[in-house]
């Protein structure tokens, strides 16, 4: 051998990530994320951002925490290597990019996993610094979401169950609660008030889903004051009782079955 390929290039891991349980991301010279679908809320290296589907998060040198929500579907790998770590001195803080300006990251994350996953090591550190390569613009363009609905959306994740509501979210995070329903409006597409209805009720989903608690509990752990109350948003919502939810759902997988990653991205 005339050199060692894998000192230029080299995949430290990668992970498939399905569904809403939080997880972390072990510490690489260069790690990339790529959401194909839902919602992740990233932290790594002090700095927080919300992802959506097409949304890229590149860091360096961090451990990266994620709380996704229950329909996210991630791609994530870290890669060490010469190439690697020329990539990370142009990273002086963690970015989020959007997928339409590197559009073959998502076909080539998947070949990755897949590779990985056959045991396949040919041509595996060429395939790393194509990746490397192919997400070299993705600061080029802006983050979908402003600094304080980001902020507003992690909030809320982080906190439906105890959030008494937009005025409580608003105070907390320094504005108006007009401001707020203004900005979180324009950018999410609805105010913070339904976001966190739809939030409350993707955990009532979960929970109904995966344990038999009485219709209190659910209500309680999932931020609704009572259980006539969660059944009337519920089936407002949903069409469905959490009766009838929970009948049909009992036991099932929560997160899905995984799509293929560019027509989830771009469908």
């Amino acid at each position: 051998m005339i050199f060692d390929e894998t000192s230029i290039c080299a995949c430290l891991f990668c992970r498939e990530i399905s569904g809403e349980l939080s997880s972390s991301l072990p510490q690489a010279p260069f790690t990339v994320v790529l959401v194909s679908s839902g919602l992740v809320s990233i932290t790594a290296a002090g700095s927080s951002a919300v992802l959506s589907a097409g949304e890229l998060f590149l860091c360096a040198g961090s451990v990266v925490a994620l709380a996704p929500d229950a329909n996210c579907h991630i791609l994530a790998a870290g890669f060490g290597g010469i190439a690697a770590d020329t990539a990370a001195a142009g990273l002086s803080t963690p970015i989020v990019g959007d997928c339409k300006v590197c559009p073959m990251t998502a076909a080539l994350l998947a070949e990755l996993a897949a590779r990985i996953e056959s045991g396949g090591r040919s041509g595996l550190s060429a395939l790393c610094y194509h990746i490397l390569c192919e997400t070299a613009n993705a600061d080029s363009s802006a983050p979908r979401l402003s600094p304080l609905v980001s902020e507003a959306v992690l909030a809320i994740r982080q906190n439906y169950a105890g959030l008494y509501g937009v005025e409580e979210l608003s105070a907390q995070l320094g504005v108006s609660k007009s401001h707020l329903v203004r900005v979180f409006s324009a950018e999410m597409g609805v105010g913070p008030g339904q976001y966190l209805t739809s939030v409350r009720i993707d955990a009532a989903k979960a929970l109904l889903a995966r344990r038999d608690y009485p219709l209190e509990v659910v209500a309680t752990l999932s931020g609704f004051s009572g259980a006539n109350y969660l059944c009337k948003v519920f089936r407002k919502n949903t069409g469905l009782t959490p009766s009838e939810y929970r009948a049909q759902h009992a036991g099932t997988a929560r997160g899905g079955a995984v799509n293929d990653l560019e027509a989830a991205l771009y469908t």
